[in-house]
């Protein structure tokens, strides 16, 4: 039952509940932003700060990872002490360390910055998504959450641009730290909006936190990714494996304390039931699988165009734009009546064309060495954009169409997690196989061509296992 410490949600003025909604909107872009942005401004990043090559991928590894461990409790702090207590802390929160990342005065506090960003997202984002359920009548909500989808569309094309520009344009003197600084006003605005617009809502009877829980979720993921990304670069040392080994001991650790604090009557942070559904844990695979793959193409593609072709960040960020604009397309096409119609299929047709396109980059970048241009690359990269498109849009509503009522709110957080734990997996894979290739004197075309072919492979498995996947999304009784 939720406890309202505020006038009843649904009831507040039409025009208040809509201004809420833009302040919620203004933090998902925050977040979708600060997620791509460093991709692009990781080059003139390290070469003012310095520090090795690892530190391209902890810019990105850093803030997912830290947004995928906190996704699993962000909610239940919601829940726990009030979404918009929570949500005004997070955004305040986000807005202070992404000051910090644009102060650091080395690599090693603008990594630190990065984590304590992802953290505080990971707070602040699923407050907003809890609030708009309980702001907007039934026949508005399908409006309010249908907003997402544009605005999702319009940071996924224009943040890559953005940062482009932005490191191009030297505001001030502040070359890549304007990146960082433009989230100051609309953060400080974000959180000073939330404190007057939105409502109070916390659970009557709301659990406490599940620390022990969250603890070795924590260290399991930081297990796994550390050495992979710091390994190539140590030489591979005997520790790197054994980390990576514990890391899975770590993560049986954590279903194992899951599954006894659900026999003993206390709330787990993920269902241990959910585990037991072949559609669930094949789901959970198959996410895996294309998030990873989807970010460390994007992240080893930017260094590709920056530093082995010489691209300025704004035209880096430009090459990049038919992919963006593809997925927009991707988007539109499946929410014109596909989803419905194919169910499944669409998944499956979408990572075919995802597959297509990395081979068409990959043919494009051989046949054309380092004389390719923007031009050249947009059709492989429009088509992965299109597949992207197409294979996102039904994928959370088929996999949680495999699992019970009562167990989609912890399917679907442990889903948004899995996402960011992908792209954590994929930045610190992809991009120690790129580092690893060039330094045994690959040149940076072949190295992108293995990395392609290593997408292409992350896709194959995404197909294989969507038929684990249920045929269709389950019905939405709201009618949305």
């Amino acid at each position: 039952m939720t406890t309202v410490t505020a006038p009843a949600a649904t009831h507040q003025p039409y025009r208040r509940r809509w201004a809420a909604l833009a302040v919620i909107l203004a933090a998902e872009v925050m977040d979708l932003l600060d997620a791509l942005v460093t991709t692009i401004a990781a080059p003139s990043i390290r070469e003012d700060l310095g520090g090795s090559a690892s530190l391209v991928q902890w810019l990105g590894a850093g803030y997912t990872l830290a947004m995928a461990v906190g996704l699993i409790t962000g909610g239940r702090l919601g829940d726990l002490f009030g979404r918009r207590r929570m949500f005004v802390l997070g955004a305040f929160g986000f807005t202070a360390t992404s000051l910090l990342c644009g102060l650091a005065a080395g690599p090693e506090m603008l990594v630190a910055g990065r984590v304590l960003q992802g953290l505080f997202g990971a707070v602040m984002i699923p407050q907003g998504l809890g609030l708009i359920r309980e702001m907007f009548p039934p026949e508005e909500i399908g409006k309010a959450f249908g907003l997402f989808g544009p605005v999702i569309a319009t940071s996924s094309v224009g943040g890559p641009i953005l940062a482009g520009w932005l490191v191009d344009a030297d505001l001030f003197g502040t070359g890549w730290r304007m990146i960082f600084l433009i989230n100051l006003p609309v953060g400080l605005a974000a959180a000073v909006a939330g404190m007057r617009l939105l409502p109070e809502l916390r659970l009557s009877n709301a659990t406490r936190l599940d620390l022990v829980g969250v603890l070795l979720v924590s260290v399991a993921g930081f297990l796994l990714v550390f050495p992979l990304i710091q390994g190539q670069e140590l030489g591979w040392p005997a520790w790197t494996f054994a980390s990576m080994v514990a890391s899975l001991a770590v993560f049986a650790a954590f279903g194992a304390h899951e599954s006894r604090r659900a026999r003993s009557g206390k709330d787990p942070l993920v269902t241990p039931s959910l585990f037991r559904k072949r559609a669930f844990t094949g789901g959970l695979v198959a996410g895996l699988a294309f998030f990873s793959g989807l970010i460390g193409l994007s992240l080893v593609f930017t260094l590709y165009t920056q530093v082995g072709l010489g691209f300025s960040p704004l035209k880096a960020g430009l090459t990049g734009l038919p992919q963006a604009v593809g997925g927009v397309i991707g988007f539109g096409l499946a929410m014109s009546g596909l989803q419905e119609k194919l169910g499944r299929g669409l998944l499956q047709i979408g990572t075919g064309v995802m597959a297509l396109g990395a081979g068409v980059l990959g043919l494009t970048i051989h046949l054309a060495g380092l004389d390719v241009g923007p031009w050249q690359l947009a059709p492989g990269l429009a088509l992965v954009g299109i597949g992207m498109g197409l294979t996102m849009a039904p994928f959370f509503d088929i996999v949680l169409a495999g699992v019970d009522e009562h167990e989609s709110g912890s399917a679907s957080g442990t889903l948004t997690a899995i996402q960011q734990l992908g792209a954590a997996l994929g930045t610190a894979m992809l991009g120690t196989l790129l580092f690893d290739l060039l330094a045994r004197r690959w040149s940076f075309g072949s190295a992108m061509q293995v990395t392609v072919w290593v997408e292409i492979g992350l896709l194959a498995l995404t197909f294989a296992l969507s038929f684990l996947l249920p045929r269709r999304a389950r019905p939405d009784p709201s009618g949305h």
